[in-house]
This record gives C-alpha cells, sequence and structure tokens, in this order.
C-alpha cells in the first residue's frame, strides 16, 4: 500500500513539475528560431509585412524581426542608442549616407521610388471640390485640418514641406508657403505619416501628405501633384534642389539641411549585426525582382530593377551573394 501511495505522490510530482517546466520548454524551442531584426520606414510597412510572410515561409527557421518607424529615427536608433538590428531600410537613402555611414554601415542600396500626393477621403471638408489645381487654395481654408509627419524624425515629413516650397515657385505664388504653414497647428504634426491614415480614416483630419504608395495600401483617396514638384520624377532633381529644409543633427543644437530630391529608398546591411548570415538571405530576396521588388510593384511602389549603388567601389564593399542584384549607377 505504501509503495502504490508513494508511486502514485511521484507521479503526481511529475505531472505538476511537467506543467510548470513544459510551457518553458515549448518557449524556449520556440525561441531557437534564428532572427533577423529589420528597421523600416513606416511607409514600407505593408510591402514587408507581405515580405515576411513569403520569406518566413521559404526559411522556416529564421524570424524577421519588423519595426517601422520615421526613417530619421530608426537610424538614429542604431547609431545613437546602439538598438540591435540587420538591416535598415530608409524611405530616403541620404537618411543612411549621413547617419548611418561610416561609422554603422559600408554600403547604401538604392531600391525603389516614390512621389508625395496629397490624401483625403470621403469625410474630408471640400472633398467634392478639391483637384490638381485648387488643392493649395483649400488647404489655406479656415477650419480645414491638414498635416504631415514630423521632419525631424521621417523623411515624408520634410518631404512635405518641400512639396509646399516648390508649389510656391511653380505656381508663381509668393508667400504661398507662409500661408499655408499658418492654417497648419503644430499639433498636427505627427511622429509617423502613418499615424495620419488613422487620422483620415477617423475624420479627425482632412487632409495628409503621404507617398503614393501608401495612399494605394490603405486605399485614400488623393490629388496627384505635377511632376515638378511631386519628388517623384529625377528628371526634375535640378527644380526639386531649390526646396531647402532644416533638420535637427545627430548632435543636440545641430542641424542638417535637407535639399529636395527625387524620392529614393535605400538599404544598407549594419556593421557588426546580430545575424549577418540570416540578413544576406532576407536580402537576396528582397532585392529579387520575383521576389520583395515584385511585391513593392504591386503595391504601387516602384521598384529599381535591377538596383542600384552609385560607386564601382560601394559595389565591392556589398555582399558578393548580391553584387549580382545591382549596378552601378547613380
Amino acid at each position: 500500500m505504501k509503495k502504490t501511495l508513494f508511486n502514485s505522490k511521484t507521479m503526481v510530482m511529475v505531472a505538476m513539475i511537467a506543467l510548470v517546466v513544459l510551457p518553458f520548454f515549448l518557449t524556449s524551442q520556440a525561441g531557437a528560431k534564428e532572427k533577423v531584426i529589420l528597421f523600416h520606414a513606416g511607409s514600407l510597412a505593408v510591402p514587408f509585412a507581405e515580405m515576411e510572410k513569403a520569406f518566413e515561409a521559404k526559411y522556416p527557421d529564421i524570424d524577421v524581426m519588423l519595426e517601422a518607424g520615421g526613417s530619421t529615427q530608426m537610424a538614429r536608433m542604431i547609431s545613437e542608442l546602439n538598438k540591435p538590428a540587420d538591416i535598415m531600410a530608409s524611405a530616403d537613402f541620404t537618411v543612411i549616407d549621413k547617419v548611418l555611414i561610416p561609422a554603422k554601415a559600408d554600403w547604401n542600396i538604392r531600391f525603389a521610388s516614390n512621389q508625395l500626393v496629397l490624401c483625403y477621403t470621403d469625410k474630408s471638408r471640400f472633398a467634392n471640390e478639391i483637384n490638381a489645381d485648387n488643392w493649395h487654395e483649400i488647404l489655406g481654408r479656415p477650419g480645414v485640418i491638414w498635416g504631415h509627419s514630423d521632419p525631424n524624425l521621417d523623411p515624408c515629413g520634410y518631404r512635405s514641406l518641400m512639396v509646399l516650397q516648390l508649389a510656391e515657385k511653380h505656381y508663381q505664388q509668393p508667400g504661398l508657403y507662409d500661408r499655408l504653414i499658418a492654417n497648419r497647428p503644430k499639433e498636427n504634426i505627427r511622429p509617423k505619416s502613418v499615424e495620419l491614415v488613422s487620422l483620415l480614416k477617423t475624420g479627425h483630419m482632412d487632409y495628409a501628405w503621404e507617398y503614393l504608395s501608401v495612399a494605394v495600401q490603405h486605399e485614400l483617396k488623393y490629388v496627384k501633384m505635377p511632376d515638378r514638384i511631386n519628388l517623384g520624377n529625377y528628371k526634375e532633381d535640378e527644380f526639386y534642389a531649390q526646396a531647402k529644409v532644416e533638420v535637427t543633427g545627430n548632435q543636440p543644437g545641430t542641424w542638417i539641411t535637407q535639399t529636395g530630391i527625387s524620392c529614393t529608398y535605400g538599404v544598407t546591411m549594419v556593421k557588426d549585426c546580430p545575424n549577418p548570415k540570416g540578413a544576406v538571405l532576407f536580402l537576396q530576396y528582397m532585392l529579387d525582382p520575383d521576389g520583395g521588388l515584385k511585391i513593392l510593384k504591386d503595391m504601387g511602389q516602384p521598384p529599381f530593377i535591377p538596383c542600384r549603388v552609385p560607386t564601382e567601389k560601394m559595389k565591392e564593399q556589398i555582399p558578393a551573394e548580391l553584387q549580382k542584384l545591382v549596378e552601378v549607377r547613380d
């Protein structure tokens, strides 16, 4: 009887221990996947989510960890806060050049373009009136709520201001920029452009500056700007260069001048990243015309095929597995 009782108690104890230990064991096993940490612009959130699914289906032992935000903010998390990351994808390739190279990265692949549009919904004031000819007049009307992302954190923010500067020149309306900014209180500036999407859809904002790809992905209505001001045509770079916006620098009290140039996205692998092998595998998929670049194209964002680097020297610094996916082109 004692032996049976002892065995029963033992079995109960084993069962209880198993109930406590098993979840930790399963969690440990689930966490055994190798991770690829990818910091990226908020405007890439939707296509990168699709890339993540497709890549992880192909490589089930790799877990892609996506973290989105304003490109400048994300780059500074790597450069100033030393946040661990394998890959950084920026909505403005110059952010990588200015913030990460040479201390945190060696190269910068230009992989896609975009353009700025003015987004709205059926709930927006004067939604039935606005068009490509009168948008700037409507943004200046009393009671119209419009905004953009923070120029100090997000390239879409300083690009929005550039569009307004260029519009003043294009439409030959001196003072247009100042008049429009006067009708946009500071609380209408949000850290991320994706926050503006929510404000539009809930009716708390009438108009917001976004990338065309974001407008398409979120099914927003939008006014398309002329090429001379939309920052989407590299042939207009000379005209775009007239626009300049001061943004905060890497050190407190310092400033960087951002000069107008066509929207070009860049991606790099962070020096001393936690998982270089996994990072290269993901970049091979991302930069493949039949892989990540196809997803971008299908979601309204024109990719460069092949992707580009500005010099032969930079191309030589890229991992050999990626070199066949890029060309030297300024």
